[in-house]
């Protein structure tokens, strides 16, 4: 496994996982993404996004946008796209990052702080008041100081041997009602009702 940039390939499978998994989506733009992939099969395991807000007052660094396919999870994938993530930041220069969030103790195994609402940026706190007027009622905001991210052990090495799981389906098989048909009034294929 490993993390690598987006490539413009990439934005459609970002945007269909990005919607499966009801994730902010605001000012999509696909470079900004990061995207853990499987060196063996190729396959896409999980992404992130890294959103810079520049004010007047300073610019800020957002991680968001971080969704880890089912299959892969639980293996440190949604990590190291963490740390990928804090990495390009402190590249950019922020000594800081926020994540607004409905998992906060997800991150907080990594060093993220929850910060009160009254204590963020003017922008951070507007961020937080829309994800949690659109996607998530529950969010919290998080902070982190870039040089002291942590990787826990045990997901760094889950990471060296991450491998896809079989999903189980939810539903085996779909009827009329799943489609919103009602079978007993429906008409069929080429019926016209003449």
């Amino acid at each position: 496994m490993y993390v690598r940039d987006a490539k413009n390939r990439d934005e459609a499978w970002l945007l269909d996982h990005i919607e499966e998994m009801a994730l902010d989506d605001v000012a999509f733009r696909s470079r900004d993404y990061v995207i853990a992939v499987d060196e063996d099969s190729n396959a896409r395991a999980g992404f992130g996004r890294v959103r810079i807000h520049k004010t007047d007052a300073g610019d800020y660094c957002e991680l968001t946008g971080v969704g880890v396919l089912r299959a892969w999870r639980g293996q440190g994938v949604g990590a190291h796209v963490v740390e990928r993530l804090v990495e390009t930041a402190a590249a950019d220069g922020f000594e800081t990052v926020y994540s607004v969030t409905d998992q906060p103790s997800y991150l907080a195994q990594f060093g993220f702080e929850a910060v009160e609402s009254s204590a963020l940026p003017e922008k951070m706190a507007e961020r937080l008041a829309a994800k949690r007027e659109t996607i998530q009622p529950d969010a919290v905001a998080t902070s982190l100081r870039v040089d002291e991210f942590e990787m826990p052990a045990r997901l760094r090495e889950a990471f060296k041997n991450a491998a896809p799981r079989a999903e189980e389906e939810d539903s085996p098989d779909a009827d009329a009602e799943d489609f919103g048909i009602d079978p007993e009034s429906a008409t069929y294929k080429y019926d016209t009702g003449r």
